[in-house]
This record gives structure tokens, sequence and C-alpha cells, in this order.
């Protein structure tokens, strides 16, 4: 039986014109409204302190006027909720600070399969791609035994269509058409299946979808250059199953990562990054078959592809607007921080709610 409320309560949301089309559906305004919450949309062309107030803030924009229009906001308003702060969001525009966090994990030891590890691929960031021609620097002046193919991405994760280009390189003719600043990561053959984990809060949810195939070991010594990923993805079935490069997979085979793992995983990312709205990349190494990799990490995601989502954040804002989760602005510090049920930063509880599909 669904919670009642007496009380209204008010979210403002700010977003870019796509991911409202995207995230503002009526079915979420409908359960919402149902619930008592009703999303209002923020004017982004008039100051935010002149708005509201609102009980909530849900937003995804960046730069720093938004971020002094947050602050200026909370201030006047320090009973509101901001989900979530600009500073935590930012790490993830860095593709190598982004999986640095996983590094910040601590294992559960209460792992219900402790036969499963994870970590994240081989990778550097090159500021002179020019010089990756020279098979010394290539091979040894990275610091790390890197060996072809690599995966070549901008170091900027803004979210921007210039931070999605991605090349799959084969040898070092492959770094011509490479722009400053990139990251070099090592492809790991993972069956040609992507585990994309969606995170609202303590809730998680893990899917799979198709990725890059694999490529045959064998075949390495004749591929040389790049392609880029639009290239693959616009590979026709028969081409990509012609054996010339690759080795495919049937995703619908694919057996799900241990939950418990996945689990362990978002609750770790959750209290490192002090986000609550993300979802993660893993992919498994079909070498090892129970090591999985995270490759890349995502803040407010398409929420809209995940099953049920609108009852999913909705539930989530129920637990925030009704103080199971709470957010506090420190005018001093100038910052804001979470705080649990327990009173600690970001600390689960219990178990969080999982699913798989």
């Amino acid at each position: 039986m669904a919670e009642t409320n007496p009380t209204r309560f008010t979210i403002g949301y700010a977003l870019l014109l796509k991911k409202q089309q995207s995230f503002i559906q009526d079915s979420l305004l409908t359960l919402a409204k149902q619930r008592g919450i009703d999303l209002i949309k923020i004017d982004t062309d008039k100051p935010l302190v002149g708005q509201g107030p609102f009980d909530c803030v849900l937003h995804k924009l960046y730069g720093d006027d938004w971020r002094n229009q947050l602050r200026e906001y909370l201030i006047r308003y320090p009973d509101s909720i901001v989900i979530d702060f600009p500073d935590a969001i930012e790490r993830l525009h860095n593709r190598i600070s982004m999986l640095d966090v996983v590094e910040e994990i601590e294992v559960n030891d209460d792992d219900d399969d402790d036969t499963a590890s994870f970590g994240v691929p081989k990778q550097v960031v090159v500021y002179e791609p020019e010089k990756l021609k020279d098979m010394k620097v290539w091979s040894e002046g990275l610091g790390l035994s890197l060996k072809f193919p690599v995966i070549a991405k901008p170091l900027v994760a803004d979210g921007s269509a210039k931070s999605h280009k991605m090349l799959l390189i084969f040898s070092t003719e492959g770094f011509d058409k490479l722009k400053t600043p990139t990251v070099l990561q090592e492809f790991v053959n993972h069956g040609g299946v992507i585990f994309k984990v969606y995170v609202v809060g303590r809730y998680v949810q893990c899917v799979k979808r198709k990725s890059l195939p694999d490529i045959d070991e064998e075949k390495l010594e004749s591929l040389h250059g790049s392609l880029s990923f639009s290239q693959i993805s616009n590979l026709t079935s028969d081409e990509r199953n012609d054996d010339k490069y690759y080795k495919m997979m049937d995703s619908e085979e694919a057996e799900m990562p241990p939950m418990s793992l996945i689990s362990n995983i978002a609750r770790g990312l959750r209290k490192a990054m002090k986000l609550h709205l993300f979802n993660f990349d893993v992919i498994r190494d079909t070498k090892v078959g129970n090591r999985y990799l995270v490759i890349d990490i995502n803040y407010f995601p398409g929420y809209a592809k995940m099953p049920g989502y609108e009852s999913v954040l909705t539930d989530f804002f129920w637990d925030v607007l009704n103080k199971k989760e709470d957010r506090f602005f420190d005018c001093e510090k100038e910052l804001m921080k979470l705080v649990g049920n327990n009173g600690g930063c970001d600390e689960d509880t219990g178990c969080p709610n999982v699913s798989s599909a």
C-alpha cells in the first residue's frame, strides 16, 4: 500500500533540454504527484535564488555561475536539499580521476561470492600523442605495460559529443588521429557484453547490453590503424561474424555478474564519491572469468532506459524529502554533506535494494 503524505513537496529541476525530454516523462510526473511530490521546471534564464523555494533541487548543470547560484540559494534556503553537489560531480568529468575512485572502495568481507574480484583496466593519460609513434615511447615511456589494441578516449568526460568520440587503436599508425589530452585504456575481451549498473540512492539495478565485439588475438598482427566506435557499431552482422577480426558472443547467453559484488561496488562508489544518481559500466574479463572491470562512471544517466525508473526515482525522492536521506549546507565551509539515518556520511545501514535484468 502506497504511503500517503498530507503535505505536498516541490522538487525544482534544472536540466538541459535533451535531459528534460528523456527524464521528465508524464509517467514520472503522474506517479510523483500521486505521492505528493510536484516536479517544477526551474527557469535557467533567471536567478535560482528568486525561484521557489523548493524542498529539493534536482540538477545536471555545470559551470561556476550555476555553482554560485546553488551556493546563494542554499544560504537563503538552508533547509532545502540539493542533489548532488557540483564538486562531487566534477570528479566524473575526468576519465582518470573517475576510475581512481574505484581504488578507494573497501572490499566487503561479507560478500557472498568471494571468488569474484573487481578493478579497472590498465590506462594512462597522454598529453603529446604525436610522440606515441615512437615505439620506444610507446613500450617504455608510458610507465604501463599497455599492449595493442587500446581504446583512446578524450580525457574530459563532460557529456559533450566531442567527449564521446573514441577510437579502437590496433597499431602506432592509429595515433595519427588523436587529439590532446587523451586517455589510452587497454582493450579487454569481454564477450561483447557490457553490464550497466544504475544507482539511485541505495537502489541498484544491473542490466546487460551489447558492447564492442571481442578481437581475435591471432588476427591482431594483420590489423593496423584505428576504427572509431561508430564505425564498429555500424558494421553489419555479416561483417562482424566473418571471422576477419572479431569473435562474437550471444549477449542473451551472457551470465549476469554476482549481485553481491555489484552491490558492493555501487555502495563503495556512492560512499567514496558522495553521489546518489549515477551509473557505472562493468565488463567481465573473459580471460579470467571472475574478474570484473569498471570502465566508466556517469552522473545522472539516462534513467528512462532503466525498467521501472518512475517508481524507483519516486521512492528515492520520497526518502530524501522525508529525511530518510538528508543534506545540509555549511555556510562556513561552503560544502554540502550527506547525513544518513545513522548520522554518518553516506553509509548504508542495511543491504541496498538491488535488481538485475
